[in-house]
């Protein structure tokens, strides 16, 4: 297998597990800090790395799902307010090994744009999520709840100036994922000759 083969076929099989679908197994901390040292080769303009990551695991993650649903229970306005998200929110990470609040940490230098920073931490995220894939490891790369919403900022204690891109949950799921892109890439490209 050529080395374009195998990356071929870890992106082709990466796919959203969603955190219910995990079984619980947890994975061992040193290989979820291998998938984060992935994260650290994304391109970056100006080497700012903007990329940073909050790890939670084991019963961190149920505690952190607790922080998260309380947020949500005293920011949302009543008439968004329902038992239903409440409960999701809350459960979230029951049978995730852990959880990763990935955030795009503005740096000093003002000339590269917030558009280039989001960018690049998001590329560090495809790389985390590709290494797990590449080890038979299940994500989710979730954005509802307070995940956008300033009161998460004030919990983990960031700046103004910096952004959630989204919280990760990794775990194992014995749940098998279809490949399929419902446009193909035909319908997405126009080639200028």
């Amino acid at each position: 297998m050529t080395d374009y083969t195998t990356i071929k076929h870890i992106i082709q099989t990466r796919r959203t597990t969603k955190p219910h679908l995990m079984n619980g197994k947890q994975i061992p901390d040193e290989q979820v800090m291998d998938l984060l040292s992935l994260a650290n080769w994304a391109p970056t303009h100006g080497l700012t790395q903007p990329w940073r990551f909050k790890v939670y695991a084991g019963e961190k993650v149920k505690a952190f799902c607790f922080q998260h649903v309380e947020l949500f229970r005293q920011n949302i306005p009543a008439e968004k307010f329902t038992q239903e998200k409440y409960d999701k929110i809350r459960h979230m990470g029951d049978f995730a090994s852990h959880l990763v609040i990935a955030v795009m940490e503005r740096g000093t230098l003002p000339n590269i744009p917030v558009l280039e920073e989001i960018a690049a931490a998001s590329c560090a995220i495809q790389n985390l999520l590709l290494g797990a894939t590449a080890q038979g490891i299940a994500s989710y790369w979730g954005s509802g709840g307070m995940a956008y919403h300033s009161a998460m900022k004030v919990l983990l204690q960031l700046k103004e100036e910096d952004l959630v891109l989204g919280i990760l949950y990794l775990g194992y799921s014995d749940y098998k994922m279809n490949s399929r892109r419902p446009l193909p890439i035909e319908a997405k490209v126009e080639w200028v000759n």
